[in-house]
């Protein structure tokens, strides 16, 4: 016998099967479907015809199933199950913002914005599901560009011209320092102050690959490769080394916002007298994306509870 194709068989006449062997009745069935009688049976014949087996053996009065009809039966109603669930989970993903949601967040931001807003973000999307990734800028793009990641909270703009992108809100940053450090003493604290500190040599930065320290080293007008031993591979450390009296360095608002605990009255910060002087962090994700209705709407819900002004 030649393989069969799938072609001629659909979910219609595997409806009507299951009908007619539930209700014994070829009447009765094609009520429920909502055909003619005649139509229904010309269907099941059909249907018997495309499997070879015959599925019903008709009575005067009464309609049974067959033994092998019995198996075959078996597997429509495991077939239709299946895709009644495949139109609901069809629904689930058409309705905004449900399911999964693989989120990359750049390490400098993450452990001090998450815990800010995902108690929001849970009230207000529920059937939302966040799958959180940490990392680097360059790893959460390239993550991002392979399908790896839907969406990702970065700093704008975003290295890569084939993403979309919402800012959501500025994020300024602070100086920190030790207690009674010279900086601390200024009138003013502008980045002028900090590039002709006599302690800018004392400039603490993070390892390669975070962009936080190239904005970090181009705003203090520092070259590249300055101090390669003064790094730290994350803000926590770095605010240790601080801690420490290693020198200064700037933090994000959020980071220094969060210090405290067993370094506290060992880390300083202060505002810089300066504005414009921070980062714009966003949202972005691929612009080939049929989901930019709802990135745009998580967006928008992220700026409205923005953690600063």
């Amino acid at each position: 016998m030649a393989p069969q194709t799938l072609a001629g068989l659909s979910l219609r006449d595997l409806e009507y099967a299951v009908a007619v062997a539930e209700l014994r009745h070829f009447g009765r069935a094609a009520e429920r479907c909502g055909v003619s009688q005649p139509a229904l049976s010309e269907q099941i014949r059909k249907l018997e015809a495309l499997l070879g087996v015959t599925l019903f053996e008709r009575q005067a009065r009464r309609v049974e199933v067959t033994a092998q009809g019995a198996v075959l039966l078996a597997q429509a109603r495991a077939v239709m199950r299946e895709a009644r669930g495949l139109l609901d989970l069809a629904q689930q993903q058409a309705a905004p913002l449900s399911g999964p949601l693989r989120l990359g967040v750049i390490a400098t931001l993450g452990p001090y914005y998450l815990p800010r807003v995902l108690r929001d973000v849970r009230a207000r999307f529920p059937e939302l599901v966040l799958r959180l990734q940490e990392g680097r800028t360059a790893g959460l793009v390239a993550a991002l560009e392979a399908g790896e990641l839907d969406a990702a909270l970065i700093a704008l703009p975003p290295p890569a011209g084939n993403l979309a992108a919402e800012p959501l809100f500025f994020e300024p940053f602070l100086l920190a320092c030790p207690p009674g450090h010279p900086l601390l003493a200024r009138r003013r604290l502008t980045l002028q102050a900090l590039q002709g500190a006599e302690e800018a040599d004392r400039l603490l930065l993070l390892e390669e690959g975070h962009c936080l320290r190239d904005q970090a080293l181009s705003l203090c007008a520092l070259p590249r490769g300055d101090r390669e031993e003064r790094f730290a591979s994350s803000l926590e450390m770095l605010r240790h080394m601080i801690a420490a009296g290693e020198g200064f360095s700037l933090l994000p608002a959020l980071a220094g916002q969060a210090g405290g605990g067993e370094l506290d009255g060992l880390v300083a910060t202060r505002p810089l007298d300066e504005d414009g002087i921070g980062r714009q962090i966003g949202l972005v994700w691929r612009g080939t994306d049929p989901r930019r209705d709802d990135f745009s709407q998580l967006a928008g819900f992220l700026k409205e509870t923005a953690p600063l002004p």
